[in-house]
């Protein structure tokens, strides 16, 4: 019996056996007079025990049954050991067919004596900065190092772009380290997918930018323009606008799409048995849009800021790098030690001299860039030998074949002169 049954039995006790009256005790017990009424009747009908609720030690009916439970529980300690609550959640009801409300499984792991992965915070009061209106009119780059495929495996590079107004990751790829290649694979994919976007926003990389750390080129400083990065220049090419963060936490959109991920993909790539950087961006494509589907939230304003690619140029010949070359005599141009041959030009006439780009693309082509337009370049072809007229004859006849051993000088050199002026 608890406390509060044994309340009401003293109280009622006294109104039995008249020595408060109903009102009263409804007044002591915090209740109507019809309750006391009906409490009463139930003490003279059964004793205390009437005073006892009756679903009391009555399982609920919307109690979670107890084959559920134990499903629940040996799921999460086996395939999807590790993973947060909210996710878990997602994945029994995308992979095996449990739709399970998150505070629901949450309080059966609980029950269960298992312990959250990571520890739920209470949330902090933040200032955040309200998001841009229109998609497509900031997006925050980054790259993140983890070790994405497990604690044993190496580092990976996650480069990702995220829409400011709306949460959507629109692309990403895994390298070995952040470089500019990564850039413009997320950059490529972004256009093909969403279009181009106002501005991007990103930290102060020597990827984005040189900041004084080298000098400009002379066709540079010729054209009064200031020395600029890969990326840098693709980025103003496509007339995409370049804003540098301070800091981590000013490009707080991003660093918390980072924190997510290395909670989310890094149990969607275990599940998938990714071990190599190729299978883990298999699994990043196939992730995406339902991470999008997930956390995306709707622009304050409708109507997009995502511009179309209207640059003669296709989005590969610009989102790549280029090199300036100029053309030999031979027309070839030189590439990394060796020579490339430049096709014939078809308006006629000869490439030699002439000032040209070399792109090197993602695909690992390489073209040649002109006013004229573009060629696809080829290894060029060894060169000649040297045709000479040589000896018809080694120059070795009638020599032993092998040097004839011949006294050595001594060691000690030849001892001086008695009269010698060193002896004087």
């Amino acid at each position: 019996m608890d406390a509060m049954t044994q309340h009401r039995s003293f109280v009622l006790g006294h109104v039995r056996d008249g020595r408060i009256s109903v009102d009263e005790a409804a007044a002591i017990l915090r209740i109507s007079e019809r309750q006391v009424q009906r409490l009463l009747a139930a003490l003279r009908a059964e004793g205390v025990a009437g005073l006892v609720h009756g679903n009391r030690g009555r399982a609920p009916g919307h109690r979670t049954p107890e084959l559920l439970r134990a499903r629940l529980v040996e799921l999460a300690t086996t395939t999807y050991a590790g993973v947060n609550r909210a996710h878990l959640a997602d994945l029994l009801a995308e992979r095996e067919g449990l739709v399970v409300p998150v505070r629901t499984l949450r309080r059966v792991l609980a029950e269960a004596g298992l312990t959250a992965a990571r520890k739920r915070r209470p949330r902090q009061h933040r200032a955040r900065r309200e998001r841009v209106a229109q998609a497509g009119q900031l997006l925050q780059l980054d790259g993140s190092r983890h070790r994405w495929l497990g604690r044993d495996a190496p580092f990976l590079t996650l480069v990702g772009a995220i829409d400011d107004a709306t949460g959507v990751v629109t692309a990403g790829t895994f390298r070995a380290q952040e470089d500019a290649a990564g850039y413009f694979a997320v950059l490529s994919h972004t256009v093909w997918g969403f279009g181009l976007p106002a501005a991007v926003y990103s930290d102060r990389h020597t990827i984005f930018v040189t900041e004084g750390r080298r000098m400009p080129s002379l066709a540079e400083q010729l054209a009064g323009r200031e020395p600029t990065t890969q990326v840098g220049r693709a980025l103003a090419a496509a007339g995409i606008g370049w804003i540098g963060a301070r800091s981590p936490q000013a490009k707080g959109r991003i660093e918390r799409l980072w924190g997510t991920l290395q909670d989310r993909l890094v149990a969607e790539l275990r599940l998938a048995g990714a071990s190599s950087l190729e299978e883990a961006n298999v699994v990043l494509a196939a992730y995406l849009p339902r991470h999008n589907e997930r956390f995306a939230v709707p622009a304050a304003d409708a109507v997009g800021a995502w511009r179309p690619w209207s640059l003669a140029d296709p989005v590969e010949a610009v989102s790549c790098f280029h090199y300036p070359r100029r053309v030999a005599n031979d027309a070839t141009v030189s590439w990394t030690g060796r020579p490339l041959a430049v096709p014939r030009r078809s308006a006629g006439g000869s490439w030699a001299g002439r000032a040209v780009i070399v792109e090197e693309r993602l695909d690992g082509s390489l073209w040649l860039a002109h006013r004229d337009g573009r060629v696809r370049l080829a290894a060029a072809p060894p060169d000649a030998p040297t045709l000479r007229a040589r000896k018809l004859h080694d120059g070795s006849r009638g020599k032993p074949d092998h040097p004839v051993d011949r006294p050595g000088r001594p060691s000690g050199g030849y001892p001086a002169k008695p009269d010698h002026p060193w002896r004087r």
